[in-house]
Order: structure tokens, then sequence, then C-alpha cells
């Protein structure tokens, strides 16, 4: 029996190019890359402001990456002495090393140069904002726990990267300030114990300012940090994520086991292509028209000068503030001295600062108790004691970087530098109490707020007088889907390890032990003001018009 022959039309319509099916076929037999993409395709992904953060971190990246490249094939990482002949002519015949000469090169001499550099910089300061950023929005939330603790010491060791890498990289043209920046970190790690003296020859290759520190800041700064965080941001943002469900805030939809959001094709991918190119616009106009970063102005570095007032970038100002802050304290024992003024400041305050960070989810959990997987978000006044602690960090955090630049803030408000000095050392101890006092009590207040919108509903502001000459106001009930961040359930952040009563007036073994007992105090006073899930009225069940409720009697 003759069959029919399918149109040629029909065929190409109802099928790929023979070359795309062949080459799909090909990677799918060897990678299995068909069934991921489908299942990548339909992930869904929560539509909340909040999320883009970790966002613009991962494209400012990509920026620093881009115009890092060009700016590569212009400068020059030597510390040979050269005279200056460029275009600007107030450094003419001045000697200087290649580092600043090509960095001068590259803002005068070559097309679109400074335009780049100032692209490069500023990416940078965006990246650490955004990092830092989303580093709050995940502790505040608690987006750091059960399974994500991995993801959170990712996220806390890229930025510790960042900063680094920002240092090396603003210290390389080789200029008076960037020079200072390199004497206060040769100080600092010439003040390590034992081993800092080594360390200073090793990084400089003899006695500051040597001859290779420029060279191997170089190689630091554009291959080898870049490289580590090459390799963690795909597996922070993209790998880990995709084989975790997604975080999302309580609310109508939203539970602990499900997700509610859209699929990433062609939702999510279409959002985020938009906001590349708006942080890279963003990034561009900045570049153009807010200076940044002038180094003609500052001249080469000069050991035996430096400049007043000068301030490093931001994500640095909290180290030079602990510097500033830290009183002169020395120990002299066998014959060596201890520079504590340095040490604990350089040593000790980044230690406490990001040891305490990558370990908090551990803590935390040893506090609460809490050992359940947690795909459901908090909201920051559901957890007073942990919204306390973050604003005590970002309070300390904010007082050594305003610090950082007492001198200038000393000479604007016309004030002593000695006052200023000491008014930081109150304010770094005093400060994060007295945040952390503020921010439990605004944590409480809004918990009490949300439980008057669940039993009375929203105030209208309209008052009305009853025939009896009382007056009422009224108010609108609110649906559940306004209120489900309030109603919904959700897993319980801590559960009780109170130390256990004694029987027969004979103590308990557990309430013996030190730690057992400032562990359950720890317990209570986390679980102390934690929001419940409040129960609605009856009377507003139903849906009902506005209602009027009696507030003052005449």
């Amino acid at each position: 029996m003759a069959g029919t022959r399918e149109p040629a039309g029909a065929r190409a319509a109802g099928r790929p190019p023979r070359a795309l099916d062949a080459t799909t076929r090909a990677l799918d037999e060897r990678f299995g890359t068909t069934s991921f993409a489908k299942k990548a395709l339909r992930k869904a992904f929560p539509d909340h402001w909040s999320f883009l953060v970790g966002e613009i971190a991962m494209y400012s990246f990509v920026i620093i990456l881009l115009t890092g490249v060009y700016l590569t094939l212009f400068f020059k990482p030597s510390m040979h002495e050269v005279v200056y002949d460029g275009s600007y002519t107030k450094l003419r015949g001045v000697e200087m090393s290649e580092a600043y000469a090509s960095t001068l090169k590259i803002s005068f001499d070559v097309r679109g140069g400074l335009l780049v550099r100032q692209i490069h910089h500023w990416s940078t300061l965006i990246f650490m904002a955004a990092i830092l950023v989303h580093l709050l929005r995940n502790f505040f939330t608690g987006a750091f726990r059960k399974p994500r603790e991995l993801n959170w010491i990712i996220g806390v060791l890229m930025f510790v990267l960042v900063m680094f890498n920002g240092l090396f990289g603003y210290s390389l043209p080789d200029d008076l300030l960037s020079g200072t920046g390199l004497r206060i970190l040769e100080g600092a790690t010439a003040s390590i114990p034992l081993v800092g003296s080594y360390l200073v020859m090793f990084l400089f290759g003899g006695e500051f300012p040597g001859n290779d520190i420029i060279p191997r800041l170089y190689v630091i700064h554009v291959l080898l940090i870049p490289g580590l965080l090459a390799a963690l941001i795909p597996l922070h943002a993209v790998v880990l994520t995709w084989r975790q469900t997604h975080t999302q805030f309580p609310g109508k939809g939203s539970t602990n086991s499900t997700v509610r959001g859209y699929p990433f094709f062609p939702v999510f991918i279409g959002k985020t292509s938009a906001l590349f190119l708006w942080i890279a616009g963003v990034t561009t106009l900045l570049a153009a028209f807010v200076q940044i970063n002038p180094v003609w102005l500052f001249g080469p570095y000069d050991p035996g000068a430096i400049s007043a007032g000068s301030q490093p970038d931001w994500y640095m100002g909290w180290l030079e503030g602990a510097l500033r802050v830290m009183p002169g304290w020395e120990i002299t024992a066998w014959g060596h001295t201890l520079s504590l003024n340095v040490v604990l400041p350089v040593l000790g305050v980044p230690g406490l600062l990001f040891t305490g960070l990558a370990a908090y989810p551990w803590i935390e959990r040893w506090v609460t108790g809490d050992h359940q997987i947690h795909h459901l978000l908090d909201r920051p006044r559901d957890v007073p004691a942990r919204t306390g602690v973050g604003a005590g960090g970002v309070v300390f955090y904010g007082m050594l970087w305003l610090a950082g630049g007492n001198d200038v803030l000393a000479h604007k408000f016309d004030v002593s530098l000695f006052w200023t000095t000491w008014f930081f050392r109150f304010a770094v101890v005093l400060g994060p109490v007295l945040a952390y006092i503020v921010a439990y009590r605004i944590c409480v207040g809004l918990q009490r707020r949300d439980l008057g919108l669940v039993t009375h509903g929203l105030e209208t502001g309209i008052i009305r007088q009853s025939p009896d000459g009382r007056f009422s106001e009224v108010e609108r009930h609110l649906s559940d889907e306004e209120i489900a961040a309030i109603t919904d359930p959700r897993p319980a952040p801590a559960v009780p390890l109170d130390v256990p009563p004694p029987r027969d007036d004979v103590e308990s073994p557990e309430a013996r032990r030190p730690l057992r007992r400032v562990r359950a105090a720890l317990n209570r006073r986390f679980r102390a003001d934690l929001a419940s899930v409040p129960e609605r009225a009856p009377e507003l069940e139903e849906a009902k018009p506005p209602v009027e409720r009696e507030t003052t009697p005449i």
C-alpha cells in the first residue's frame, strides 16, 4: 500500500533544523542537558525586589571583569622610575613609577581610558555595596539557616575577598593616596607578632616601599582573587541556588514546601536582562559625570610626604576608623614589644566581625535548638532578638566607618580632633547596645500593630457621630490575602531549651553545667517576643463592609 509523503514545509515547521537537532542530541547524550534545561526553564523565582540585590552584585562583577581586561592592555605594573612626558602638563618632568605614568596615560592619552577607569572604580563600589546589602538581607530574614549554611559562608568569603581586592586595586596606580594606604598596610603587617617583619620583607621585596609590591599586587588583583571569585560566584548564585528551593517571604500561597513566583523563562530572564542593562547604564552615567579617584591631583607617591584628609574607599573606612580610635597600648615582654594599638584593630576587629558572621548560623542554631529546614523567610519584626543583634552589628560597623573620617569631621564641624576621637571610642561600645534596644522595641511595636490589623482592621481616619452622641471610627477589615504574611503558619524559629526543674529538692545534673545554663538563658531571651500567628476574630472571618468601632464617648 502506498503511503503519503509529509509535505516538506510541514516537516520544517514541526521540527528544528537538522544541525541544531543533532547538536542538541549530542549534548544530551553526553551531559544530560535536556532534562536539566527543561527543569531550569520551569524553575519558579519569587518576585520580590530584595532578591535583585544579589543580581546587582553579579552584574557589577561582570562589568568589573570587562573593564579590567581593557585596563590591563595599557597598565604597566612596574615601580621602575621614569620621567613623565605625557599630556598632563602639570606633572611633566616629574620622576614617577611606570605604574603611575601608565595610569596617567590611560586617563589622558588612551581613547575612552578615563571613562573605563571610572566605570571600573564605580562598579567596584557598587559591587561591594550590593554584597553588603545582600548579606544584611539574608541575615535579617534568616536566609542563612538550614540548608543554606554553605551559601552563607561563601557570601562572607566573597565579601572579604572583594574588600581586599578593592584595596589592592586602588593601590596599583602608585599615587600619593594609594601609597599612604600601602604604608598603613606595611605597618599593620609588621605589627603581627613573630612573623610580621618576615611578611613585610616577602610582600614588599625589601624595606618599604621596595620594588616588588606593585607587580605582586597586580598578580593578586587581576589573576588570583578574580579567579577565586569567578569560581565562587557561580557556585553561590547558580549551582546551589538551582539545587535548592528558593526562599520567599510569607504571604498568600507561600509555604515552607512550595514556591510562589514566575518561571525562569521567559519572565525572569527578561527581568534580569533588563536589570543588567540598567546597572550598566547607571554605572556608565556615574563614571561620565561623577569624578572618582583623580590620581593626577595627588601626584606620585613619595615616602616622605603625606596628604591631609586622605581617606580610603568607603568599604575600607571601618578598618581605618578602628586604627584611629584605638588607644596607644603596648606590651613589652622578654625583649619584644607588642603594639596592641595596631594588632587589635587590624587582626582583632576584623577577626571578631568576620568570624562572628561566618559562625552565626551555628551560633543561632545552638541558641534556638532549631534544626528544621527553612525555605520560608522571617520578617525582621517577627524575630526581635536577631534583628537587634543585626542592628547592633550595623551600628558597630557604621561607627568605625565614621571614625575613619574623624579628622574631616573635626575640620568641617570645627570641633577638637581629641573630642571626636573620644566620642567614637565610646560610640563603638555603647552604640551597638543602644541599637539593639531600639531595634528590639521597634520590632515589638510593629508586631502589636500587626495584631491590631488582624483583630480590628485598618483605620480609615473617618470619625462618625451616632444619634446618641457617641463618636466612632470607621475601620476597614482586611482580606485574607492582605494579612496572609501575619496569619499564615510558618516553622517556629526556636524551640524551648529550658533547664529541667529540681526534683525532690535535688538539682538536675544539666542545671549544674554553666554552659547549659547560659544556653537556656539565651534561648529564653531569643524566644521572649517571637511573633506568634494570631487568630482572626470570629466576626472578621467573613467579608464584611467597613464597620464602626466606638472610640470616645462624649
